[in-house]
């Protein structure tokens, strides 16, 4: 298998050596600004070397003296021709096409962007949408998308839980620059630990991702770029105050150390320390909490070698308290005279990135990544225990060229991991040793017109796992202008962290069954599933101005699953499936510039979620089948001092939502099988009065909608019944907030 892995990772490439064209490609907007253009064709006249611009809308070519006309093109746009000379850097404005003369097309660089031309699904969200969220993590930087559904976990952690596709975060590939990050002991709680001002743009991927990233993702894949050292702001300050009294801050420090060399050091604090109980059930509706995060990042770029690289050192103290309000964890802590909770956790990472790319040929490349973290929770929920330290190492290396001409790309390479696992839950310890390694291929045909394909395999030898392939297909289809059918097929693979991906549990009083043994994973199966999609975007002019139609169905077939079962109110029960599982989901999205400078999206979306459980088939608990979703913007005209408005409201609309069984309880302790639906309203309006200072107020949760009993028993919570896992929405109501950024270029 080795011989194999090593055989993917060095098949040959045909090569010519070439100099190279950089550019950038541009539109102009209704402020008579430029701003770039994504996905435009750029290619040689009469050959079929060509290359598409990248989100910022930059591009390299390939290029040799008797190449003399290049070729700019996007849909809705004229196609130009221009004359190269040399290889100086290229600027070029595109200008709408001759067949809409009648109507005026307007456009600005749109905070949320989806390619026509990828293979792959993926919708490109930049640091000004994530502007639009109240604060201050990764987990509530998806409360303005559509794809993305977004819940708390439970009523004691205040703790935000991500689907998607309708399925929860272990089924999604998440990284930070393409390296698996939440993962392992961090999938509880991790997407709090990336502050949101650290991000520079997030990419979400539906369906089976890339094999070059791994073969764990089956719903899809988010990843999150960091800002650079080079790039960000030398000072960058965020400062953040809420109603609830939460209080952030965020600072970037950001220097040139050389010609080379760029570092910046990000400093991230929140703090939470005032009790609520609005719903008068004498728990806190959200813990008490402090965060320190920190991050030293390095940049080195040397252009003239083709040589970027990355150097990232990160470390982070959490602390949570929830409970009931009279809890003191110095006189309380796992006895019955108060019902409390605390987790701390510890973590420290670093990753290296390298980049290379061959000068004289520039479709030659070679990256490679390394990352190593260490993590340890210490936690206690009532007289429950759960700690967990979790070591884990990732390399990956990645060789991208060229077949014949630039039509035909390949990237291969090998990666390797290794996790160990110490887990104490309550008196019981576990603990495992993951390590596989693995080789990879995959091919990319894009004939710069109508098609795009993306085919990868990659075979893995785990310990525990065995030895396995992992195929993966994406296709787009243009069939008319302004269009992109697409279409995917892929399988993942994953070992299941029951209980940190499932810690909520542990604020019940269940009784938790392993009911398997015979599995290598704490005697249960790995899961396995395949991922079938397909989607249809399509742009349009509707009264001369931009909009965009898309259409999803995703499905996901689990071959085995480690099923959660709740049915059983006084117990929660882990095993293998046997039986059918599976999740449709559908979306339908409209995209609409209704006038200038104003932007409508609107979806909706229907899951169907069903697992066979030991006592029937049943739909998924707290998945809603039915979500309206709705955002609104709009910003003011530019001044010459660059003092503007800007304005940001989102509805979201839960359709009812099934209860876990609780008919076997006293009356008293029971739930209705179903939740009431759930609508929600955030807005927010930010004052630009330079290009170096703002301020934002806004408020999430306008409606006031409360879940007035989100725990189970909270009178009794040593007793058989209590359970705070049933939260369907919101738990504390409306929270207003106010804060600053100031930059320094």
């Amino acid at each position: 298998m080795r011989k194999l892995a090593v055989l993917l990772a060095l098949l040959p490439i045909i090569s010519f050596s070439q100099e190279k064209i950089k550019g950038m490609i541009m539109e102009v907007n209704e402020a008579n600004k430029h701003i770039p253009v994504t996905g435009a064709n750029v290619y040689w006249l009469g050959t079929t070397v060509g290359t598409v611009t990248d989100f910022d809308g930059k591009f390299a070519i390939s290029y040799k003296t008797d190449y003399k006309k290049l070729v700019i093109s996007f849909v809705g746009y004229k196609t130009d021709t221009i004359t190269v000379k040399s290889t100086d850097h290229i600027h070029h404005l595109l200008t709408s096409t001759s067949s809409l003369n009648e109507v005026v097309l307007t456009s600005r660089k749109q905070a949320t962007a989806k390619s026509y031309l990828q293979s792959q699904n993926v919708m490109n969200i930049s640091s000004d949408e994530l502007l639009k969220a109240a604060c201050c993590n990764l987990s509530e930087s998806f409360e303005t998308n559509p794809s993305i559904d977004v819940n708390f976990a439970d009523a004691v952690s205040g703790t935000k839980q991500i689907k998607m596709l309708g399925l929860t975060s272990p089924y999604i590939l998440i990284t930070t620059e393409n390296i698996p990050s939440i993962r392992g002991a961090s999938q509880a709680y991790g997407l709090s630990f990336i502050p949101g001002t650290w991000v520079e743009s997030i990419q979400i991927t539906k369906g089976a991702g890339s094999v070059v990233n791994g073969y764990e993702s089956i719903a899809g894949q988010i990843n999150a770029e960091l800002v650079k050292p080079k790039t960000d702001n030398s000072l960058f300050v965020n400062l953040y105050a809420g109603s609830n009294e939460r209080l952030e801050m965020n600072a970037h420090l950001n220097t040139n150390v050389s010609d080379k060399w760029d570092t910046g050091l990000y400093i991230h604090g929140n703090t939470h320390n005032k009790k609520h109980d609005v719903n008068d059930d004498g728990f806190m509706d959200m813990p008490i909490y402090n965060q320190i995060n920190l991050m030293n990042r390095w940049q080195y770029t040397n252009p003239e070698k083709g040589v970027v690289s990355f150097i990232n050192v990160k470390y982070l103290n959490d602390n949570k308290q929830g409970g009931q309000l009279n809890f003191n964890p110095e006189t309380d802590k796992l006895t019955t005279h108060a019902w409390g909770s605390e987790i701390d956790t510890q973590r420290f990472e670093t990753a290296v990135k390298l980049g290379f790319v061959n000068t004289n040929i520039p479709y030659q490349s070679l990256g490679v990544q390394a990352a190593f973290s260490w993590h340890e929770q210490s936690s206690y929920f009532g007289l429950n225990i759960y700690d967990i330290t979790h070591n884990s190492l990732y390399a990956n290396a990645i060789y991208n060229s060229i077949i014949s001409d630039s039509r035909h790309k390949v990237k291969t390479g090998l990666s390797y991991t290794y996790d160990h696992y110490n887990e104490l839950v309550n008196t019981t310890e576990y603990g495992r040793t993951e390590a596989s390694v693995g080789g990879f291929f995959e091919y990319n045909y894009d004939n710069l017109d109508k098609l795009n394909l993306t085919a990868g395999i990659r075979v893995d030898n785990h310990n525990l796992l065995g030895v396995f392939v992992t195929p993966r297909l994406h296709a787009r289809y243009t069939p008319w202008e302004k269009s992109a059918v697409r279409a995917s097929i892929g399988r993942g693979k994953r070992s299941a962290n029951i209980f940190t991906e499932n810690q909520s549990m542990f604020a019940t009083s269940r009784i938790i069954n392993i009911v398997n043994s015979g599995g290598d994973i704490y005697g249960l199966d790995p899961e396995i599933a395949w991922n079938y999609g397909i989607s249809f975007l399509q742009g349009f002019n509707l009264f001369g101005r931009k909009a965009d139609v898309t259409l999803d169905f995703y499905r996901t077939d689990f071959q085995n699953q480690i099923v959660v079962d709740y049915e059983n109110p006084q117990a929660v029960s882990f095993y293998n499936l046997d039986g059918e599982s599976y999740a449709n989901s559908f979306q339908l999205e409209f995209n609409f510039n209704v006038f200038k400078q104003f932007d409508l999206r609107t979806a909706y979306k229907f899951y169907d979620v069903k697992t066979q459980y030991n006592s029937g088939k049943l739909e998924k608990p707290l998945t809603a089948q039915h979500r309206l979703f709705a955002n609104v913007s709009y910003e003011t005209n530019l001044k010459t001092n660059g003092s503007h408005w800007r304005f940001d409201a989102t509805y979201n609309w839960l359709s009812e939502q099934r209860f876990s069984s609780t008919i076997a309880n006293p009356v008293a302790y029971q739930v209705p099988e179903y939740s009431p639906t759930v609508g929600t309203l955030n807005a927010q309006i930010t004052k630009v009065f330079s290009p170096k200072f703002e301020i934002y107020f806004g408020g999430e949760n306008i409606t006031d909608v409360r879940q007035e009993s989100a725990i189970l028993a909270p009178d009794d919570p040593f007793g058989s019944y209590f359970d705070t896992t049933f939260v369907y929405g919101p738990v504390f109501g409306s929270t207003y907030y106010a804060g600053l950024r100031f930059k320094i270029q």
